[in-house]
């Protein structure tokens, strides 16, 4: 029973991810007793509509949103190996298989934020002071726990999670995963347009952290930054919350296997 409820609780919540409802209707929904009670909530969510949530992200231009990536994944091991367009090698029951087995790096770009903009170049930035800089939104929140819920539902076995300075992307692991460790390999270049060398330097910092073979039977969890991933991988991870499986192949290189939006782990059946 205990278990049912939280599969129930866990799916309304990623109901009111996708609808962009108010937190006080998510409360509502996640805080009830019984699957009798849950259905009752979810009828009220989706007669009342639901809001849209907040606009599209900017970065490099405008949130794609949940359609189709299109495209073939190439094999990793140099970075930027990959066209700008993937699409999944394994399906849902099968990623869930796999990571339980574990060997794979889960790369994700933080939940999503209050504002877009490049504060990375901001001059007046302190990374120890949130006032500063980009934080989660309410829904950003939810996003991260929606995630971090589903990780348990699924007994994803994880052995260390790693975010970068910044606090949207440490919120994120400390709302999803609970404890993190913080790491600059894994912050931008404090520019908001970035040179071939300074696009390099991004990608020498983060190459160690994709391409090492995680604990047997565990799997490695990193939050962080979309120009960060794509100096890597060339491709640029939208929207925010949007995760990417990579299996480092032992010799210094990876194979990018799977992308999840936040709401498609809490659809992965147990």
């Amino acid at each position: 029973m205990a278990h049912q409820l939280k599969s129930t609780e866990l799916f309304l919540t990623t109901v009111c991810l996708a609808l962009g409802a108010h937190g006080a209707i998510a409360a509502d929904l996640v805080e009830t007793t019984s699957p009798e009670a849950a259905d009752v909530a979810l009828e009220t969510l989706i007669t009342q509509g639901g809001e849209g949530g907040e606009g599209g992200e900017g970065g490099e231009g405008g949130e794609g949103g949940e359609g189709g990536e299109g495209g073939e994944g190439g094999e990793g091991g140099e970075a930027g190996a990959y066209s700008g367009e993937f699409v999944s090698q394994l399906e849902s029951t099968a990623l869930r298989d796999e990571l339980r087995q574990g060997g794979y790096v889960i790369y994700f770009r933080h939940a999503r934020t209050e504002s877009d903009y490049a504060d990375q170049a901001d001059p007046n930035i302190v990374l120890n002071d949130c006032s500063t800089q980009r934080t989660l939104s309410e829904y950003g929140w939810r996003q991260a726990r929606v995630i971090g819920a589903a990780f348990e539902d699924l007994d994803i076995p994880i052995d260390q999670v790693i975010s970068s300075q910044y606090c949207r992307a440490w919120q994120t692991a400390f709302l999803a995963f609970g404890e993190y460790e913080k790491s600059p390999a894994l912050n931008f270049y404090p520019a908001e347009e970035y040179t071939d060398e300074q696009f390099a330097q991004m990608r020498d910092a983060v190459m160690p952290f994709l391409t090492a073979v995680p604990p047997a039977g565990t799997n490695t969890i990193l939050v962080g930054h979309d120009d960060v991933f794509e100096s890597a991988t060339g491709i640029y991870p939208e929207p925010q919350g949007v995760a990417y499986v990579v299996k480092p192949d032992g010799d210094g290189g990876f194979d990018l296997v799977a992308s999840m939006m936040p709401v498609d782990w809490a659809l992965i059946p147990d």
